[in-house]
């Protein structure tokens, strides 16, 4: 029978005040998709701290790392720098199931009400750590967790083979003339991808790619699509104010990534709706004994928008400079 702990993990919601980090605060002070995604990773942390299970001890005496392998997180209200946000986690793991889920909402007031924010759909392992110079002694998991421990996150399938290495090194940038890798990854694409060697800060437990760094990767991608577009983001905001704006992000995991593995990273966009609103497609790939692994894929949709009188914010349309711009062509001369 599962121990205290594993219950109310798995049946218990719990609530806690957190403040966005300051470094979210790229543009004004409004906080961007990343650091509201951080926020609710924290939140999935704390509500395992208050079960009785901290993540850190999870580690440390079992040998079982926590990782979050999925994140949707839908945003309807910007939050900003000086939010105190109030994140209710409630656990939504179905009998049977090997993934731990979970809903979380993020609240803030807004004129003395409270407003609903963001609401987040998180699923997390527990991954062991085989490594026995690292774990050498090591307790049994709580009863009441096995089914969602794995030995290895995700594992896709290998898929199609890739050309021969030249023995030339792209790290981050380069363009695909440069990387047979990459040119066949963006062939048919309305597409932008680098190459990017993993490096420790994106990493966890001594050698995996954590959610965390998937979500840098995202917000990159964008900026360099974008400058690659030649609608880079200071461009539009010297010209017109005009910010990038996020209401949807989603990332899967779907296999591991290691340290200083060679990443592939392809940010495609799919749709434009009604002039206001585009979702582009994030996939991730290593090459390993010469095939494509894809290792993650997500979406993202963005807007533009302008603040007006330091925090008042609203939407506006995509111009025919954009619209060619996010289409791949020529934009019609003025």
């Amino acid at each position: 029978m599962p121990d205290n702990s594993v219950k109310s993990l798995l049946n218990e919601p719990t609530t806690v005040v957190l403040s966005p980090g300051y470094e979210g605060a790229n543009i004004g002070t409004i906080i961007g998709f990343k650091h509201v995604n951080y926020l609710v990773e924290k939140a999935v942390i704390e509500h395992f701290r208050r079960s009785g299970l901290p993540v850190g001890r999870l580690y440390e005496q079992h040998g079982l790392g926590f990782d979050i392998t999925g994140i949707d997180s839908r945003l309807q209200t910007a939050l900003v720098v000086d939010d105190q946000a109030s994140l209710e986690v409630v656990p939504t793991t179905a009998e049977g199931a090997d993934t731990l889920s979970f809903k979380v909402t993020i609240t803030v007031e807004r004129d003395g009400a409270v407003k609903k924010a963001v609401v987040s759909k998180v699923l997390a392992r527990l991954r062991r750590d085989d490594n026995d110079v690292r774990m050498l002694r090591r307790l049994p998991v709580p009863e009441g967790l096995e089914a969602f421990v794995t030995d290895r996150i995700g594992g896709a399938s290998p898929g199609p083979a890739v050309p021969e290495a030249d023995g030339d090194t792209l790290l981050s940038g380069g363009s695909a003339e440069t990387d047979a890798v990459l040119e066949q990854l963006l062939a048919g694409r309305n597409a932008y991808g680098w190459k990017f060697r993993i490096p420790y800060p994106y990493v966890h437990f001594f050698d995996r790619l954590q959610m965390s760094g998937y979500l840098r990767l995202m917000e990159e991608a964008k900026h360099r699509f974008v400058d690659a577009r030649g609608i880079s983001i200071r461009e539009l905001l010297a010209e017109r104010n005009w910010i990038p704006a996020v209401t949807h992000s989603r990332v899967t995991l779907l296999d591991e990534a290691l340290l200083e593995e060679d990443l592939y990273v392809v940010y495609t966009v799919e749709d434009v709706f009604k002039n206001l609103l585009y979702t582009s497609r994030l996939d991730t790939y290593v090459v390993r004994d010469g095939h494509l692994v894809q290792t993650s894929t997500g979406t993202i949709t963005h807007a533009y928008g302008v603040v007006e009188n330091g925090s008042e914010g609203r939407l506006v349309t995509f111009d025919d400079r954009v619209l060619a711009a996010l289409a791949g062509k020529t934009a019609p001369a003025a």
